[in-house]
């Protein structure tokens, strides 16, 4: 165990928290995008310090990913719960998730590793900025809007990504194999 991975760590066991404050609107109107806030800079601080340490690990590999996910569902959900954003919306996203990771998953078993690509860091991006807006928007009517068109924009990286980690998924495996005793 590294201090990336125990930052991970700490991102899954802020996400129950998170929801826990949002749905029991606890804190008011700071301490839940307080708590998002904090997740997302382990989200940052951990990939940061795993290259700069050369700590990158399996399980950090596996879990950071699943960090992220778990994070970003939960507040999507909590904002549905809130009535924020509506249902299918928030389904449009996790249903990418779900495909990608699967995807990934299957690449992974074949031998094929897919790497995040931008336009799924520039999706991750886009969620986490849409979700602190549309967060604060409960409180500041102003910001409603641009809550909105960031939320839309960002399903639309989400599904313009997936398809890319589709399209590269058939890419790779289409190639032909090398033999295990090739040079």
């Amino acid at each position: 165990m590294n201090l990336p991975n125990t930052l991970t760590l700490i991102r899954i066991f802020l996400v129950p928290v998170l929801v826990v404050v949002l749905l029991t609107r606890t804190g008011g109107v700071f301490l839940g995008p307080a708590i998002f806030g904090a997740a997302v800079l382990t989200d940052w601080l951990d990939g940061y310090l795993a290259r700069r340490r050369n700590q990158v690990t399996r399980l950090g590999m596996l879990l950071d990913p699943l960090a992220d996910k778990l994070l970003v569902a939960a507040a999507f959900l909590s904002l549905v719960e809130m009535g924020a954003v509506q249902a299918w919306i928030v389904m449009i996203i996790l249903a990418r998730e779900f495909a990608v990771t699967g995807l990934r998953s299957i690449a992974a078993g074949r031998g094929i590793f897919i790497a995040a690509s931008n336009l799924g860091k520039w999706k991750m991006v886009l969620e986490v900025i849409a979700i602190f807006l549309l967060l604060f928007a409960r409180s500041y009517d102003v910001l409603d809007g641009l809550s909105v068109l960031v939320l839309w924009v960002s399903v639309v990286v989400a599904l313009v990504s997936g398809a890319d980690y589709f399209h590269s998924f058939w890419r790779e495996s289409s190639r032909p194999s090398k033999p295990l005793n090739a040079a």
